[in-house]
């Protein structure tokens, strides 16, 4: 053999055997994040949406197949990344409590703003300021993050009770047995649509702008350091061609269509 194949061979060798258990990256996210991620409806076993359509950009430019697909609530999702049953999460906000069982990458591929939901009789939550949401009762979906200062001071000065899904969060708030509901915007306006619920209303003052990263469970056999440079340097490049804001468009596109079905 070859003296220069010889040691091809031998430089490749490390690469191979490092992510010779990676061979296909199962992905997952919040369930009920249209226009960003929800259930098929054709195949509920699945997710679609731009996160989606992310993926499927991001498995050409890494070179492995990424299947992104319903693993229950949000908070199962991230118990699942935890235990390492599903690899990477497509969109979740930085806490440091995550970063106990799952890598994140940058830059972050978009950024969201997290409001506050209300009755749409309700004339008296006037939000401008954290501190307007003192002494009110409020709501939202479980294991949900909307940036690490807001949930300490939502700990430390608010009443925040926390739901299995975004469904019964709007329930509550229509039912009166919360003053308000911390979303997002874009998901929060896409699930009212769908469901055509005209008796909640958004406040224009955000709560928080939060950036989505993609994050890789620790203990995920595609974890390597080849295949966490191979997804930093797409990132890059996502951002470099900003191609994000057509995947996003794409997903509204989609969701208004299914809605309007």
């Amino acid at each position: 053999m070859a003296a220069g194949l010889w040691l091809g061979l031998l430089l490749a060798y490390p690469v191979q055997a490092a992510d010779a258990g990676c061979t296909q990256i199962t992905a997952s996210g919040n369930p009920e994040y249209p226009p960003f991620l929800w259930r098929d409806p054709d195949n509920e076993s699945r997710l679609i949406g731009a996160n989606a359509e992310l993926m499927q950009w991001l498995a050409k430019e890494i070179g492995v197949p990424i299947e992104v697909q319903y693993s229950g609530p949000w908070g199962r999702v991230q118990e699942e990344t935890r235990l390492g049953h599903v690899d990477l999460i497509a969109g979740a906000f930085f806490t440091q409590p995550r970063t106990e069982y799952m890598d994140y990458f940058h830059p972050a591929f978009h950024e969201t703003r997290s409001v506050i939901w209300t009755r749409g009789d309700n004339q008296n939550l006037k939000f401008r300021r954290w501190p307007d949401l003192v002494g009110l009762q409020g709501v939202t979906v479980i294991n949900n993050s909307f940036g690490e200062e807001f949930d300490r001071y939502a700990k430390e000065k608010l009443r925040i009770n926390q739901v299995a899904s975004l469904e019964q969060a709007i329930q509550i708030v229509q039912a009166g047995r919360a003053d308000y509901l911390v979303y997002e915007d874009s998901p929060g306006q896409a699930f009212l649509a769908r469901r055509n619920i005209s008796d909640v209303k958004m406040l224009g003052e955000p709560v928080a702008r939060e950036n989505l990263y993609l994050t890789l469970s620790y203990r995920s056999p595609c974890n390597t350091p080849d295949m966490r440079g191979r997804i930093a340097r797409a990132l890059y490049k996502l951002n470099r061609e900003k191609a994000m804001g057509g995947f996003v468009d794409r997903g509204i596109q989609l969701w208004r269509k299914q809605t309007a079905k």
